[in-house]
């Protein structure tokens, strides 16, 4: 029985105890440049391999094909 009590008592105690560890969350900014992950253009996909200038016209004609306009005359 006085295990059970002692668990319980000492339980929320180290929980407690458990939070008072976090590190602060500070980061390193210097001014002027980025230090994220250097995102790849979007034409370097599979389907384009480098090709920007198919790119580009695989988007203008999807943009086409959305337009409304253009769909119902």
């Amino acid at each position: 029985m006085k295990r059970i009590l002692a668990t319980f008592a000492v339980g929320p105690f180290l929980l407690g105890l458990g939070a008072c560890g976090e590190r602060p969350q500070v980061i390193d900014y210097k001014q002027g440049t980025y230090q994220g992950k250097q995102d790849t253009p979007p034409y370097q996909a599979a389907p384009f391999s480098g090709n920007k200038s198919q790119w580009e016209n695989a988007i203008k004609t999807r943009q086409q094909n959305q337009n409304e306009y253009k769909r119902t005359h």
